[in-house]
């Protein structure tokens, strides 16, 4: 019996396994090298690239440059997104994964402005746009690449892999700057910051070594054989399915904009007078709470093959407007088992979401404009919702207090409610059929 591209079934299974893991590692290096930027940006940026302003000035420039890499993540969708429907899956995904191992490996060796002048932070800023570029480009590719090899009835399970990509980034990312930090003792400020980066390098020889078994998914493939690939396939999303694109962005408000509030701005929350947690504990409650999501998100984007994926979602965003005071008071209470355990179990809440999310905002798109519609709705969210959200938070408390913090997500949940109810559950769809995409089908 032979399956797609006329593989004998055994080479088929092979080949599944191979694009889940490819998505995997792939997006846990890619998150990993992000995540690290912005570890570095709270600790050693400041000093490294503006050292002649104040304190506060050069944690506010050193967080500006982290917020760039945000505003560049609609870029690489749009440019990454044109490529993937046009010259396939795979070849993009390679593309993705060098661009964000080597501008990660040069940030390793940039020189300071005490070396170099101003020429650095400019630099800086440069490979920080880069590495946006390659973050955009890089999620549609590897949800595509796992769900469009994978059993077409399991899709929410199979898109949910990549997904695991972020924890795992997250736990690498701050793992390895903790333990640079430890090691490296006062000399983390001078060099030891820049060793993680440079490590970047080896896994992205491993993620390609695991990149380049995989064959191009059966889906895209049968599209080239048919000539069916569109032109501009970017245009063409935004000009035939503009409502998706928009409800995809909006649907993310309360899964993206929590998690940063979550991963970010809660480090800065707990280790504040008020509150008084040390920096070690925060790093480790973050990462516990980001291994709950190891688990979790497969879970959630199987469960969603089964109910649905819509109805899942609107669960996991009705929960978010549930959680919004009791979170922060909780928080609250300066006692480390309580911090520890809430931020766990609120990562159940983003799971709730980002399991199922990936399969529900790729399924709104045909296959010929799938890479880049899933990815320009996937990452305009982050810049209206994932990049400002620390930085509203921030002002929000100094201006009014936590409960405005929590007003806030309940705001972003209302808003994912209304545009996840809006978009069409296409969980039991042939995606592989145009005639689904039809405009009056729901």
């Amino acid at each position: 019996m032979t399956h797609d591209h006329g593989l004998p079934a055994a080479e088929h299974q092979s080949q599944v396994r191979r694009a889940a893991t490819a998505s995997v590692v792939g997006t846990a290096i890619e998150w990993y090298d992000f995540f690290l930027y912005g570890t570095a940006a709270a600790t050693v940026f400041a000093d490294v690239f503006f050292p002649k302003s104040t304190p506060y000035a050069g944690v506010l420039a050193s967080f500006a440059t982290y917020a760039v890499g945000f505003a560049a993540r609609p870029v690489g969708a749009a440019i990454f997104g044109h490529w993937g429907d046009r010259i396939g899956r795979k070849a993009t995904l390679i593309i993705t994964l060098v661009m964000m191992g080597v501008s990660s490996a040069l940030i390793g060796v940039l020189p300071g402005t005490a070396t170099i002048g101003v020429i650095a932070p400019i630099l800086l800023v440069v490979l920080r746009i880069l590495q946006g570029i390659a973050v955009g480009g890089e999620w549609s590719g590897s949800v595509l690449l796992s769900m469009e090899w994978g059993d077409q009835r399991r899709r929410g399970l199979m898109a949910s892999w990549p997904q695991v990509g972020v924890p795992i980034g997250l736990i690498l990312g701050t793992g390895a700057m903790s333990l640079v930090a430890l090691a490296a003792g006062d000399s983390f400020k001078d060099w030891g910051w820049r060793i993680p980066f440079l490590a970047s390098l080896v896994l992205v020889a491993v993620g390609l070594w695991v990149r380049l078994r995989v064959m191009e998914t059966p889906l895209f493939a049968k599209l080239l054989e048919t000539r069916q690939v569109a032109k501009l396939p970017v245009v063409e999303v935004l000009k035939k399915h503009p409502k998706e694109v928009l409800l995809s962005a909006l649907l993310r408000i309360p899964e993206q904009m929590p998690f940063y509030l979550y991963t970010t701005f809660v480090i800065t929350y707990i280790t504040s007078p008020t509150i008084g947690m040390s920096r070690t504990f925060a790093f480790a409650a973050v990462s516990a709470a980001a291994a709950v999501e190891l688990f979790a998100i497969p879970y959630f984007g199987h469960l969603s093959d089964r109910i649905g994926r819509r109805r899942l979602y609107l669960i996991g965003a009705a929960l978010l407007a549930v959680i919004a005071f009791p979170y922060y008071a909780l928080l609250n209470t300066g006692i480390a088992v309580v911090i520890l355990v809430t931020m766990m179990v609120t990562q159940l809440q983003h799971s709730m979401e980002y399991g199922p999310q990936a399969a529900l905002i790729a399924e709104s798109f045909p296959t010929s404009l799938r890479y880049g519609g899933a990815g320009l709705g996937y990452q305009l969210a982050s810049v209206i919702a994932g990049g400002p959200a620390p930085l509203i938070a921030t002002w929000l408390l100094h201006d009014y207090g936590w409960q405005a913090i929590s007003v806030f997500m309940i705001i972003g949940a209302v808003i994912g409610l209304v545009a996840t109810y809006a978009l069409p559950d296409r969980s039991k769809v042939d995606i592989s059929d145009p005639a689904s995409y039809s405009t009056n089908r729901a």
